[in-house]
């Protein structure tokens, strides 16, 4: 088999690149180790970017993201019992849409559907093969049988515990890690949110993160020790530390009901550079991870996908090299800004357990310094909304 792109991993990051690269005409297949259902079953943030609505815009697949989607013009940070809103649309002159990981998914297996794009779901034992050289390939067994793709370029789109990343020698990366000591319990309820706009805590008790996935579907998380479990945490407890994490004034209007899903996800911030090794590229969690606060884990993918995307684009239709050669060092430059901002935004909402009081108190001062300087919540907004690529 032959093909020009290979592209390993079938999430967002994978998929959007594939539809991209069909818009131009270049022959892209997608590997993917679970099934299709499995993939769709994966609940992740739903907080998209100027830029990742602009790509999928340019994909042809936002139709139903403008439709179903929620665009927030601003965003609320409570502390001591009160609220303060960062105008984020007034400040950046952008909004964002909240619109679930899954549904951007859905949306893009059904576009790589009516194009009759290859996707290969269920494969094993995938390897890179002469990534360094001129004529890379890609083995990999599907249904008991072995297979091997020759192809130009090599898109590693599969995430922190894929192949791709591990296939750049030792000698030849380097790894730049922060591991939080805490996590994030999470529940999703069919209960109308509490707020139309994500309400960010900063609590004594810990960190609490109010959101929704539509009208009727909401997603509350709050700061949790790695040592739990989620057995250890029934739906009502959950609520009740919730609220108590929350100003009184809007616990006293959460709606609480059954948890349809509980998850408890580990905060990390992660980095591998380069992104880049011979004709093998690097995109999404296969390269960075951020914490979860400030939604950048698919958007600082999407991101990798335009830089990827354009450096393909000029080398297929122009036959210059420049955009894939400075692919790595464009990449990396607006992932540190991102890992910059989520690192900043977990430092200044959550509880670390070796706080000292002057900690604390620096803490509440940025707090007090953000809701009452524009310059601030302007730098503030811009991140959030999104650093142009």
């Amino acid at each position: 088999m032959r093909h020009q792109v290979v592209i390993i991993g079938g999430g967002p990051s994978g998929l959007l690149l594939g539809q991209l690269l069909h818009g131009i005409g270049v022959d892209a297949v997608i590997l993917e180790r679970k099934t299709r259902d499995y993939v769709l079953s994966r609940n992740r943030a739903g907080v998209l970017e100027r830029g990742m609505l602009d790509l999928m815009k340019q994909a042809g697949i936002d139709s139903r993201a403008h439709a179903e989607g929620l665009p927030h013009d601003g965003t609320l940070i409570a502390y001591e019992g009160d609220m303060f809103r960062v105008d984020l649309a007034g400040h950046a002159g952008h909004s964002i849409m909240v619109y679930g990981q899954t549904e951007v998914t859905r949306d893009l297996y059904d576009a790589r559907d009516s194009i009759d794009a290859v996707t290969h779901f269920e494969v094993s034992n995938v390897v890179i093969n002469g990534a360094d050289t001129d004529q890379p390939s890609v083995s990999f067994d599907k249904g008991g049988q072995s297979h091997r793709i020759e192809c130009d370029y090599v898109a590693g789109c599969d995430g922190f515990h894929g192949v791709s990343r591990q296939t750049i020698p030792e000698n030849l990366r380097q790894e730049f890690e922060k591991v939080y000591p805490f996590g994030w319990l999470g529940i999703l309820s069919e209960t109308p949110p509490v707020n139309h706009e994500l309400i960010y805590a900063n609590s004594p008790r810990g960190f609490a993160l109010c959101s929704m996935r539509s009208p009727t579907l909401s997603r509350y998380y709050i700061q949790c020790s790695m040592a739990d479990t989620v057995e250890d945490w029934s739906d009502e407890a959950f609520w009740t530390e919730l609220k108590r994490r929350l100003p009184d004034d809007v616990a006293a209007q959460l709606v609480t009901g059954p948890s349809i899903e509980k998850s408890i996800a580990p905060l990390r911030s992660f980095v591998t550079e380069p992104m880049r090794w011979g004709r093998l590229f690097l995109c999404g969690d296969a390269a960075h991870i951020v914490p979860p606060t400030g939604a950048k884990g698919l958007n600082t993918a999407a991101s990798d996908v335009h830089y990827l995307f354009q450096g393909l684009k000029a080398w297929y239709q122009d036959k210059n090299p420049e955009g894939l050669d400075q692919y790595s060092e464009k990449a990396l430059a607006r992932v540190w800004k991102a890992e910059r901002f989520s690192w900043w935004f977990s430092s200044l909402m959550h509880r670390f357990p070796d706080q000292s009081e002057f900690d604390l108190r620096m803490q509440k001062a940025e707090l007090d310094f953000l809701r009452s300087n524009d310059a601030a919540q302007k730098a503030m907004a811009e991140n959030y909304v999104g650093l142009p690529y």
